[in-house]
């Protein structure tokens, strides 16, 4: 897949193609933060797309490159973004993960091996995939199941979107 490459000059922000819906084809506010790590590395880009602006959160999506420690989820809890998620939503109820499934999906002419995340929460959805870069890309939706159509939205965002100043 060609949105699936690294990229091979460094860019402003993170050093991996953020894989994400185009803000302009969403009808609410995005909002993006990163994970940094000690020494100044991006470990994570997680985008947060709000419906109709101030309704509140809609989905979040997390780029996570190998060896972020936000990839490193103990058994049975939730994935870093639907913490992210709970947190937006200001829920604190406990969630935890309680099976995932995996399942094959056409992009194209590409084949995309796609772990449903079922949790106790059920208006929570969470996938989750993995990137030909070996980026975990995880989608969690409050209150609205993710379908098919939204893999063929998904495309890299540009490294301007990630610039200070």
């Amino acid at each position: 897949m060609s949105f699936l490459r690294r990229r091979s000059a460094t860019p402003a922000g993170p050093d991996f193609d953020v894989l994400a819906m185009d803000p302009g084809d969403w009808p609410g506010n995005l909002g993006a933060g990163l994970l940094p790590a000690p020494d100044g590395s991006c470990q994570g880009v997680f985008l947060r797309y709000d419906l109709f602006g101030g309704r509140g959160p809609a989905m979040i999506i997390g780029n996570l490159p190998e060896g972020s420690p936000a990839r490193e989820v103990p058994e049975g809890e939730v994935p870093f973004e639907v913490g992210q998620l709970l947190l937006a939503l200001e829920n604190d109820e406990e969630v935890t993960v309680v099976g995932t499934e995996d399942m094959p999906v056409m992009q194209g002419d590409n084949l995309l091996v796609v772990r449903r995340v079922k949790l106790s929460e059920g208006r929570i959805s969470c996938v989750q995939f993995d990137r030909s870069d070996n980026v975990l890309v995880t989608i969690a939706a409050w209150d609205r199941p993710i379908t098919d159509d939204l893999y063929a939205l998904l495309k890299p965002l540009p490294a301007e979107l990630f610039q200070q100043g």
